[in-house]
């Protein structure tokens, strides 16, 4: 098979490689209409795709990277047809293109392949023509789409097929590249699909749907193949990925045939490609052993797209078949050993199984998708699993492994023998049916409803998975036969293309053929070889013409019914051949024999011959050879030819050992490479052509050069010609022949020892003519070397040979089948097989290039079709040219039944692979023989051995039978005492070995004793006890328990347990540690505190600091007086709202009394049925999953711990019977030890001692010892003996037969301390009674009679006391027994009523599941709905509570505002001149500018007479006129007024208009929280309306799950005292219309009626005690109401009295302190003392300045003195200088 690496790509685009060079070559007649399309389709989008790149590159690629551009200019660049280019399409690269048109499309007859045909042959296009396909290549990826809810599409080799499923019409579509295609997609709106090919630089073609026209190609996507595309979810863009080597990941704007980016995905093998659906910016692929995660991102260097490969971390690496993108960019994918991957930004989040520990699939999963808010996964395993998506998007690890454990929903087995690799949605509306691809050979249509009316899987249709290994057609009918390694054949009718049965064996089939008419005249048989060696026979009959059986059933169109079944081979069966007389069948094999059958005689074996090499193939010789023989193919270059076997005629062959024939004179050809020979061959004829044809050109120049330059000229002509002889002369090709011979594929015979073969390997590329010598006994074949004396050359199979050769029935025709998958047909002269003539012939491509060769071709008995298999599981079904019009109707006939086939027995089937085959059966029968005679000569020898034992031992008894002295030693019999020593160390050594050869047995059989005990035994609580009554047959049975599962339990104390966080501990802690840190930092801030205050302490006060110190203390008290009065009055309006508070509102009503009315209403009223249409479930009574999940628990523990209680009274009365018995035993050995002494005429029955039975202790049956397991082994060998099949029995009757046998000191002593004590002392009674027995001897006394007398009637007594004993304690036992039956029984009923309410729990437990995931989400939104609304009414709350603190914030300021101006008044005293002009001062308005905030936002402040609003009521009516502020100057303190009330009146202003401000921005705030609270409440009514809506639809669900509760089935047994019910004095009929009502319930609601009634009256009499109370009330009020209008007067007239006017007591005495006034006085106080000191201070600095200048003044006169006598003295020495001067100067001079 030819591999893509093969294939040659540097040839380029235009080249290609040489297979497509060849076929293009091939195409001629496409090929011309090839290029004419190029240039028209070219001419058509020069202007179409100028606009289409501009558009492109100024969108996607500016700035993009160079190699991005360099592939984008190669794609577009480049010709658009690779094996044409043309002249039209290298000007198209230098035109600008333009937009493609949205309504062009290509022609589909231009742009397919077509079937070559060599030139000038009249060899029809249509030579051959698909019809039908039965095949499937279920093993491709993704290869199963559904365009629309009717049809499926998949590729089969070069065809695309699309399949209705109703019609089951086919239609199809050619591959234009003629090699195959890679993968297909389907766009999202289905209306387009890609089918991506391969080949050399593979096309992706777009076809529109449901027309199936070529809407757009996209080039160069890849090297040789893609491995899978896929539309983003917006169908705008197209995914591709290549496959080996590339791997291209390129994206596609594929309206515009244009790649927008391009990268190398991954070096290892790709899988898949997909877009995010919620993100087409994101991609994903996976391959083998990676997953890597794509984004398109838009760097500085234009688009592009970055690529993270997922880390495994901890996991194993592993291929990823599956994967899913979650919609916030995780992906979960799956894993080869079917658990699935979490991941999160390029790592593992978490790994996901099932529950303990158990994987989500046996094996790979293979898909993941998202539907309708569930994970699908579909595993190899056959299994599909559903998965909630919140639980698995949410998931996160848990402990160190990185596993989480979660439950599937819901899980769909197909079927046994599933393996699904992909499945895909049908758009059926109100259906959840998938269509899912089985790898092992099927399509099934999945109904994933998961609800009651579910339907099973369905296998819509069945194929071959695999290679198709043989094929065979009928020679009457059009029927053929199918066989494969997926060990099925299968029986298809191909005229009507209906496939019509398939039967299935445990091993794979690997040829097939037909058995010809001379052997079954109906052409009803099918032979058919396996891979064990097997070969049956099948009878192919229609089951319709069965006369027994008919009308029972339905009936298939065909049956197949085993006739012969017989094991010839070893190793697969290769072939299988008839002879043409149909006497004779051969049968090949691997395992290099070929075996012949007499066919006359029922297949009976004639024997087989060995060859060279493992057979492929059987030809007999046809009518026109002289003898019959069979041509044997071998694999490894033999070929043999073997005559007719001859038959011995009734021969008893019981005497032969083998079948093998060695006398056959078989004739062998072992052939010989010939290929280098043959090329050299063909170069030398080449350059002789080449030769002559220079030379006639050299002298026709010689000649033309003579005519013109004479002789001179031919002789430089002659020596030109020589220097050109010498250089061109080139080595020939050298001889090569291939150490290992090559592979012969197929061949046939030609003529009388003469054959054609196709070799593979270095050999193929021609067919071989070969001829066998004659035989030669003398000859070795291995050593024998032969050539083909003729050969055919098979242009363009050079790597591509021919596998398989059939001829017509007339023999025009060679079909020949080749290894790339294509079909060759050769026109043949009429029985020409000598092959003169193959110059014409036709080809075509129909199988998949790669994988696809073809292993079978074969032509139906009329050559109206011809039929091929292959290696990619396709069956092609084509039509063959013919000038007579085919029938309409080419229905095949199945064969009818045999007479008596239907009662005829089914031969026994070799189903064992390692079964004999019938040669080793016959060698092994002859082994046994030979041992058989062995086993005879030994027992013989025996037998000898025997008889001279008996001999000996005789000897030794005489030997002891003389005298001793006489006697021999034992020594002296030994003839060497050596020979003693060694056999008993050999003995010993054999011991050893023997334990140590059965070591590793042992301890198998230990483990699995341990692994039994483990898996039925350690599991159960206890076994199952049955303790039998002593007298009558009652007998009573324990329960047998199983310990209940640590799972659940562990499950439900994992929930409640609850670990401690940090957050929790540290907030427990916390107080504690913040309390030690406070008391640390309080310890040590004391000392440092306790220092400052003792260095104040210390310090002597001055005057000053006495001065303020009083003044301070003076206004300390009176703002110590006035405070004490605000707080007087805070805690008196405290007190008043508290009592206010406590005055209920009008509407108050008491909580008991809503409370009760709550519980009225709940329990009162009009209630209906469960049933009832308008039920309403209370929210107490709604149940899910896991509340029954509880419920069924506590039911289970319930019934547990009633059957552990009743196993333990079991228990506790074996043990009673155990003691019961020990003492019978005890009594009745008393009993005879008293019988002993009496006559035996006074004797009385002794009572049978009772017997523990088996079942009473069924912990006996585990125990063995050595006596038991013998006697187990020697059961065990005697029933394999004997019957086989009764082995099972051995186990239980082994432990049985030696139970009784208590060994001694063990089990045998069950005794007690009661029951020794007796036994002792009837011991020691009957020792002294035997005494006296042994030592009477003379005649008894009278006196000893009379003791006589009376120890016999003591023992009567004792005798019959121990009688009635026994008999109380079996009757007591019974009694007990019965008494404990009866509680027992009485217990079953109501473990069997136990039983019905968990399967009815547990029927409940399933509805609730499938109802659960809905329930959820509606609770989850009435959960949300309900925390949103809470959360808003909070909001709501706290808005309120916000107004209300802004309120009081107002009111307080309002009342400083008072208080403030009531204070200046106060201040300003009675009758001030100046009252209006300072009054005014205050409530002057000025504006202010507010302070920057910190942020940086600058805002002016507003004028404070913005709004009249935010003025106080007092300034509002002494506001003056604008034209009187504008008068007086408030900078300017008038004459004779007081300054510090003018100061007063400012700082008062100022703190008036901070309260003003204040008041302002409080009032906005309220103003805004009431808009928030009017929009919260908006809020909380819109929430509040879907909250009702999602109770509602809630309550709905809950309503139609109880209709669905409702009508599951509940079994309540009654009894007849218990129906109350009845129709005239009957039961009636039907009691589907009544209640079942327990008794207590029916008790409690007559009770309640009387309830109800001393409650009503009850309330009667409270209702006038509180009527009575209201009235009495009313009257207090009205009194109290008059004597507070009484008070308030009095005080309003003593305020006038005092006051002259009424007035604010609050403010008067709260503001009786001028506290900033004195504050400012203290301040002013300091201010003088520091100034003062201040001004000391620099006075003696004066004083020192002065006195140091006075100092400097002195010293600077000092100083001056000084110079002054300097400067006298300087004088002089002047003056006395220049006299000296003027005494010398006349001296000189003369």
């Amino acid at each position: 098979m030819k591999e893509p690496d093969d294939e040659d790509t540097d040839g380029g685009k235009s080249d290609g490689s040489k297979s497509g060079r060849k076929q293009s070559q091939r195409a001629s007649q496409s090929a011309s209409t090839t290029k004419e399309d190029d240039k028209v389709l070219e001419d058509a989008t020069d202007e179409t795709f100028a606009e289409a790149e501009e558009s492109f590159l100024e969108e996607h690629l500016e700035g993009s990277s160079s190699s991005l551009q360099d592939d984008f200019v190669e794609s577009t660049g480049g010709p658009q047809y690779t094996e044409t280019p043309g002249p039209a399409a290298e000007e198209s690269e230098e035109e600008i293109k333009k937009k493609i048109s949205p309504s062009f499309f290509y022609d589909y007859m231009e742009l397919v392949l077509m079937p070559f045909v060599t030139r000038d042959s009249n060899i029809p296009l249509d030579l051959l023509t698909l019809v039908h396909s039965f095949g499937y290549d279920c093993r491709k990826r993704a290869n199963l789409q559904l365009p629309d809810s009717n049809t499926v599409m998949y590729i089969a080799g070069n065809q695309l097929i699309l399949l209705n499923l109703k019609t089951k019409e086919q239609m199809y579509l050619r591959s234009s590249s003629g090699r195959g295609i890679g993968v297909i997609g389907v766009h999202p709106d289905k209306t387009y699909v890609a089918v991506a090919e391969k080949g050399v630089f593979p096309k992706i073609i777009i076809y529109d749907y449901p027309f199936l026209r070529p809407y757009r190609i996209l080039r160069d996507g890849t090297d040789l193949a893609y491995a899978y595309v896929d539309f983003n979810n917006s169908g705008t863009l197209l995914a591709s990925v290549g496959d080996n080597p590339d791997h291209t990941l390129t994206i596609w704007n594929w309206k515009e045939e244009q790649p927008i980016l391009r990268t190398k995905a991954s070096s290892q093998e790709v899988f898949k490609v997909t877009f995010n659906p919620d993100s087409e910016e994101q991609l994903t692929t996976s391959g083998s052993g990676h997953i890597k995660f794509w984004e398109m991102a838009l760097t500085f260097t234009g688009l592009k797209l970055q690529g993270s490969l997922g880390r495994f971390g901890k996991t194993a690496t592993t291929d990823i078949e599956g994967y899913m993108e979650l919609p916030d960019g995780k992906v979960l994918s799956g894993s080869e050993w079917g658990n699935m991957l979490l991941w999160e930004a390029g790592f593992i989040k978490v790994e996901l199984c099932r529950s303990i520990s158990k994987c989500c699939h046996q094996g790979p999963i293979n898909q993941i998708m998202l539907d309708e808010g569930e994970v699908i996964t579909i595993g190899s395993d056959g299994y599909i699993r559903i998965w909630d998506f919140e639980t698995i998007d949410t998931a996160d690890t848990i402990d160190d492994t990185g596993l989480l454990e979660i439950k599937p929903i819901n899980e769909l087995q197909v079927d046994k023998n599933v393996k699904l690799f992909s499945m895909i949605k049908m758009n059926e509306t109100g259906n959840n049916i998938w269509l899912a691809q089985d790898a092992n050979g099927a399509i099934w249509k999945l109904d994933l409803s998961f609800s009651n009316i579910t339907q099973d899987p369905e296998c819509l249709f069945s194929f071959h998975s695999g290679a198709v290994e043989a094929l065979a057609v009928s020679p009457l009918t059009y029927l053929m036969v199918t066989t494969s390694l997926d060990c099925s054949i299968r029986i298809y009718d191909f005229g009507s293309r209906t496939p019509l049965a398939h039967v299935k064996f445990k091993q794979g089939g690997t040829a097939l053929a037909w058995v010809p008419r001379l052997v079954s005249y109906t052409g009803a048989q099918i032979i058919v070889g396996f891979e064990d060696g097997v070969v049956r026979i099948l009878e192919l009959y229609d089951p319709k013409g069965l006369t027994i059986f008919a009308g029972w059933k339905k009936f298939l169109d065909a049956d197949l019914h085993l006739h012969y079944v017989i094991k010839p081979h070893t190793a697969p069966v290769t072939a299988l051949a008839y002879d043409r007389d149909g006497e004779i069948l051969a049968t090949g094999s691997k395992d290099k024999t070929v075996f012949f059958f007499d066919v006359e005689k029922n297949y009976k074996p004639i024997g087989y011959i060995t060859t060279p090499g493992p057979v492929c193939q059987l030809i007999w010789s046809t009518i026109i050879h002289p003898e019959s023989t069979l041509l044997i193919l071998c694999e490894n270059g033999y070929v043999l030819e073997a005559p007719y076997p001859t038959i011995k005629e009734d021969v008893e062959d019981q005497h032969v050992v083998s079948y093998e024939i060695k006398d056959m004179r078989t004739k062998c050809f072992h052939f010989s490479s010939v290929k280098s020979k043959i090329l050299r061959s063909m170069e030398i004829e080449k350059r002789k052509k080449q030769k002559e044809l220079k030379e006639k050109e050299k002298e026709e120049r010689r000649k033309q050069r003579a005519a013109v330059m004479g002789e001179d000229g031919e002789q430089e002509s002659q020596g030109e010609e020589e220097e050109e002889e010498e250089e061109e002369e080139k080595p020939l090709p050298e001889i090569f022949i291939p150490s290992t011979s090559c592979h012969i594929l197929c061949g046939f015979y030609s003529g009388p020892r003469k054959f054609w073969v196709s070799l593979g390997g270095y050999d193929s590329g021609f067919l071989y003519h070969c001829e066998l010598a004659p035989y030669d006994k003398s000859s070795d074949i291995t050593e024998k070397k032969d050539e083909p004396f003729d050969f055919r050359l098979i242009e363009d199979t050079e790597d591509n040979p021919i596998q398989t050769i059939t001829f017509s029935v007339n023999q025009y025709m060679m079909f020949c089948g080749m290894q790339d998958g294509a079909i060759r047909v050769y026109i043949l002269s009429q029985n020409d097989l000598s092959l003169t003539n193959m110059e014409n012939y036709w080809h075509f491509t129909i199988h998949d290039n790669n994988y696809g060769c073809i292993k079978g071709i074969s032509t139906s008995f009329d050559d109206r079709f011809l039929v091929t298999i292959g290696a990619d599981s396709n069956i092609f079904v084509f039509s063959i040219f013919s000038e007579f019009q085919l029938r309409e109707t080419t229905k095949a006939k199945v064969p009818s039944p045999r007479l008596g086939i239907e009662t005829e027995p089914i031969p026994e089937d070799i189903l064992d692979p390692k079964a004999y085959s019938i040669e080793n059966a016959r060698r092994k029968r002859e082994h046994d023989k030979l041992m058989k005679e062995v086993e005879e000569i030994k027992a013989r020898k025996r037998e000898q051995l025997r008889a001279l034992r008996n001999q000996f031992q005789k000897l030794l008894k005489m030997n002891e039978e003389l005298p001793k002295h006489m006697q021999l030693k034992k020594t002296d019999f030994d003839i060497d005492s050596k020979i003693r020593a060694e056999i008993n160390r050999k003995t010993v050594y054999e011991i050893n070995q023997v334990e140590k050869a059965l070591a590793w047995k042992k301890e198998k059989h230990q483990l699995g004793l341990r692994k039994l005990q483990h898996r039925f035994r350690d599991s159960l609580q206890s076994d199952a006890i049955v303790v039998h009554a002593i007298q009558s047959e009652h007998k009573i049975s324990s329960y047998r328990l199983v310990k209940p599962s640590k799972y659940s339990r562990y499950k439900r104390e994992s929930q409640l347990e609850k670990r401690t966080s940090k957050l929790d501990r540290f907030d427990k802690e916390g107080p504690g540690i913040k309390d030690s840190l406070k008391d640390i930092g309080e310890d040590m801030n004391v000392p440092e505190e306790s220092i400052i205050e003792k260095g104040k302490q210390f310090r002597p006060k001055t005057l000053s600091q006495i001065m303020v110190e009083n003044e301070i203390e003076k206004t300390r008290k009176l703002v110590l007086r006035a405070e004490r009065a605000q707080f007087k009055i805070q805690q008196r309006k405290k007190e008043w709202e508290e009592l206010y508070k406590s005055k209920p509102a009008d509407d108050y009503e008491d909580p008991k009394d809503v409370q009760a009315i709550k519980e009225a209403q709940v329990h009162m009223g009009d209630f209906n049925l469960k049933t009832a249409p308008d039920y309403k479930i209370p929210e107490h009574m709604r149940i899910n999953a896991a509340k029954k999940e509880e419920e069924l628990e506590q039911l289970d523990s319930m019934t547990y711990s009633k059957k552990i209680h009743m196993n333990k009274s079991i228990l506790s009365l074996r043990d009673l019977k155990v003691a019961v018995i020990e003492e019978i035993q005890c009594l009745v050995q008393e009993l005879k030890n008293i019988q002993s002494t009496l006559h035996i005429s006074k004797h009385v029955p002794i009572p049978q001692i009772p017997q523990i039975h088996p079942e009473e202790v069924p912990e006996k049956r585990f125990h063995y010892n050595e006596k038991t397991l013998l006697a187990f082994k020697q059961q065990l060998m005697k029933s394999k003996e004997e019957k086989p099949p009764q082995v099972e029995q051995v186990a239980s009757i082994a432990p049985g037969s030696g139970f009784l046998r208590l060994a001694p000191g063990k089990d045998g002593d069950l005794t007690t301390r009661d029951s020794l004590s007796r036994s002792s002392k009837s011991f020691s009674l009957s020792l002294a009674v035997q005494k006296i027995v042994e030592f009477e001897k003379a005649d008894p006394t009278d006196v000893e009679l009379e003791i006589m007398k009376r120890d016999e009637i003591k023992h009567l007594y004792m005798q019959q006391y121990l009688t009635n004993r026994i008999q109380e304690l079996i009757v007591t036992f019974d009694a007990e027994l019965r008494l404990l039956r009866h509680q027992k029984l009485k217990l079953d009923t109501q473990m069997k009523l136990s039983d019905l309410h968990h399967l009815t729990l547990f029927q409940e437990i399933l509805l609730l599941k499938n109802f659960e995931k809905q329930e959820n989400i509606l609770q989850e939104r009435v959960n949300s709905l309900g925390k949103e609304e809470q959360d808003m009414q909070w909001k709501i709350n706290e808005t309120l509570k916000e107004m209300e603190e802004k309120k009081n914030e107002i009111a307080r300021l309002q009342d400083q505002e008072k208080a403030l101006y009531a204070g200046f008044q106060t201040a300003l005293g009675e009758n001030n001149k100046f009252e209006n002009f300072l009054m005014k001062v205050l409530k002057k308005k000025v504006k202010r500018v507010k302070k920057k905030e910190v942020e940086g936002d600058a805002d002016e402040d507003e004028e404070s007479d913005e709004s009249s609003e935010e003025e106080s009521s007092l300034e509002s009516g002494e506001d003056e006129s604008g034209s009187e502020d504008e008068v007086f100057d408030d900078s300017i303190c008038p004459s004779n007024c007081d300054v510090g009330l003018f100061e007063l009146a400012l700082q008062l202003r100022e703190k008036r208009l901070d309260i003003e401000e204040a008041l302002v921005e409080e009032k906005k705030i309220v103003d805004n929280l009431k808009k928030e609270n009017d929009m919260l409440s908006k809020k909380v009514r819109n929430v509040a309306t879907n909250l009702n809506a999602a109770e509602e639809d809630l309550e709905a669900y809950q309503r139609e799950k109880q209709q669905q509760l409702n009508e599951l089935l509940v079994v309540i047994p009654l009894k007849l005292h218990q129906v109350e019910h009845v129709v005239f004095g009957e039961i009636p009929s039907d009691l589907s219309g009544t209640l079942v009502f327990s008794n207590h319930s029916l008790r409690q609601l007559q009770e309640r009626i009387v309830q109800l009634q001393e409650e009503n009256s009850k309330q009667q009499k409270l209702n006038k005690e509180f009527q009575e109370r209201r009235k009495q009330l009313i009257r207090e009020k009205r009194e109290l109401s008059k004597s507070i209008n009484k008070m308030e007067e009095t005080v309003r007239q003593l305020m006038i009295s005092k006051f002259g006017r009424v007035i604010d007591l609050e403010a008067l005495q709260t503001l009786s302190v001028n506290t900033t006034l004195e504050e400012l006085r203290i301040k002013k106080l300091r201010k003088e003392l520091l100034n003062a000191k201040e001004i000391k201070m620099w006075e003696e600095k004066i004083a020192q300045v002065r006195w140091e200048l006075m100092m400097k003044t002195k010293e600077h006169t000092k100083k001056l003195h000084q110079m002054n006598d300097l400067c006298i003295e300087k004088n002089k020495l002047d003056s006395q200088l220049n006299t000296l001067q003027n005494q010398q100067l006349p001296g000189n001079m003369v």
